[in-house]
């Protein structure tokens, strides 16, 4: 099966090694902290509508904006990692992608605890 490639809008806190190994790997990747590190919540998720993008973060508030508070998204994906150092960081995003790119595009993601909870 053919790999889609994902664009996506890494928050700051997700770490320079993820962007990084995404831009390394050849997906289209912009990072909030290249933009403005300061960018509120909602007009990372307008940024990434309009450049049909997925958030990559490690920010619940996410979780409220676009799972509860229902506004438009272009897929993110929520790394529930709070003690996490870059390399297993970059490890599980790189697991997530290898097993699960294909199912990823325009939905809400949760990764904790070791499982992916993808939902619409």
């Amino acid at each position: 099966m053919e790999q889609i490639k994902l664009k996506f809008l890494v928050d700051v806190g997700v770490g320079k090694k993820v962007e990084k190994w995404l831009l390394n790997q050849g997906y289209d990747t912009v990072n909030v902290r290249d933009i403005d590190p300061h960018l509120s919540d909602k007009e990372i998720l307008r940024t990434a509508v309009s450049e049909k993008r997925m958030v990559i973060t490690m920010d619940k508030d996410f979780g409220e904006l676009t799972y509860n508070s229902g506004l438009m998204h272009g897929g993110v994906l929520l790394l529930r990692l709070e003690d996490a150092k870059s390399d297993e960081k970059l490890k599980i995003v790189e697991n997530i992608l290898i097993k699960h790119a294909n199912k990823l595009p325009n939905k809400f993601c949760v990764y904790k605890d070791g499982r992916l909870r993808i939902r619409k």
